[in-house]
């Protein structure tokens, strides 16, 4: 058996997927896509194609290491969300080949269902009470809202009392049996960040994700220091060698992305250095069907995995949903805010070929918004 052909779909909203087939005729499917840059990881999928066409599929991580090592300059989101695409089409021929769940090669599964939570709002929430409660109503446990649209380097009091708002509304509405989490979205300074966490702790929040931006990781342990709120991070950082210094600064809750951290073969030994540092894991996956079935599958086989994100309904998936493109939507359907432990081969989902064909290339390239500060100046989204 060999890796025959390798074909990619820039499909709406603003995902890519890639289909790896072998000489006879096996496929597994990978999600490979950086938000806004989908384009330019379609041309790195095709450039790492060259070393996987014409070869054994289950060598999973021969091909890892020559996709992520075979060339002098190394790393960074474009080059790691390509292989991790392609890693997890890998896994999927895999299972597919031997007949079972991704998550039985890793170990076999230490959970039945995994605990997700729902998205109620978008950068600027107006109705979370009214947002919260109907999340509730569908059995959900949990719930994450960003902390607040665009943010000065040092709020006024004003803003901060927004962002405190928002997140008392949304405790009131959830009681205390159910919990929430607030992203700050890389939007704050250490020093805003840990001024405003003082403020949400009575609030018990779940954790506060990415309190600064990646680049200042070497600032968390300070934020860390500060609270004692859970903080989580991780989105954003590719690699175990990445995510190291985070979890050495002393955060709570890791969240590498299935399709932007090397795949399946990497966030599982991300997972891994995670527990040493008594780390708890909850996968990043805003985005499309193949990402949150691999998730899955690395919650189920994790240990020390928290709760997982998915997209389904959330505002970013304009033109079209999850669910979209899949054969049996089943697949994902939620009970009291839970997904059953997947239990067909390989990542197990069938994806709708023909829905996906389709819609190739049907919509322009997604791009991120640009904000500015009231000066004029580059503000974060």
């Amino acid at each position: 058996m060999k890796i025959a052909r390798i074909e990619t779909f820039a499909v709406p909203p603003r995902w890519l997927l890639c289909r790896v087939e072998t000489d006879d005729g096996v496929v597994g499917w990978g999600e490979p896509v950086v938000e806004g840059r989908a384009s330019t990881v379609r041309t790195a999928v095709h450039e790492l194609a060259e070393l996987l066409v014409g070869r054994d599929p289950m060598r999973i991580e021969d091909h890892w290491q020559l996709m992520t090592k075979a060339s002098f300059y190394r790393g960074g989101p474009v080059l790691s969300s390509a292989v991790a695409g392609l890693d997890q089409a890998l896994w999927d021929i895999a299972g597919r080949v031997l007949g079972v769940p991704v998550h039985v090669m890793l170990g076999g599964p230490v959970r039945e269902r995994v605990r997700s939570y729902g998205w109620v709002g978008g950068d600027e929430p107006t109705q979370i009470a009214e947002a919260v409660a109907e999340r509730v109503e569908a059995g959900f446990t949990a719930v994450k809202m960003n902390a607040s649209g665009r943010m000065d380097p040092i709020a006024t009091p004003r803003d901060i009392d927004r962002v405190v708002e928002r997140a008392a509304a949304a405790r009131a509405a959830l009681g205390p049996d159910r919990d929430f989490a607030v992203d700050f979205h890389g939007r704050f300074t250490t020093a805003n960040a840990r001024r405003t966490i003082e403020h949400l702790a009575p609030l018990h929040p779940l954790f506060v994700e990415e309190p600064v931006l990646p680049e200042h990781t070497h600032r968390i342990g300070d934020v860390v220091a500060a609270t004692t709120v859970p903080i989580a991070t991780g989105e954003r950082l590719f690699s175990r060698s990445d995510v190291l210094p985070a979890l050495q600064a002393g955060i709570a809750v890791l969240q590498p992305d299935l399709s932007h951290a090397g795949g399946v073969s990497e966030v599982r030994r991300i997972a891994a250095l995670a527990e040493t540092f008594d780390v708890l894991l909850a996968p990043h996956c805003p985005l499309g069907p193949v990402s949150l079935a691999a998730s899955l599958q690395i919650a189920c086989c994790v240990p020390n995995f928290l709760i997982q994100e998915q997209s389904i309904g959330i505002h970013y998936n304009r033109g079209a949903d999850v669910l979209d493109y899949l054969v049996d939507p089943e697949v994902f359907a939620f009970t009291d805010g839970c997904l059953a432990r997947p239990t067909a081969p390989g990542l197990g989902i069938t994806v709708d070929e023909r829905a996906v064909r389709a819609a190739d290339g049907s919509v322009p390239d997604w791009r991120g918004p640009v904000w500015r500060h009231p000066d004029g100046s580059f503000a974060e989204w």
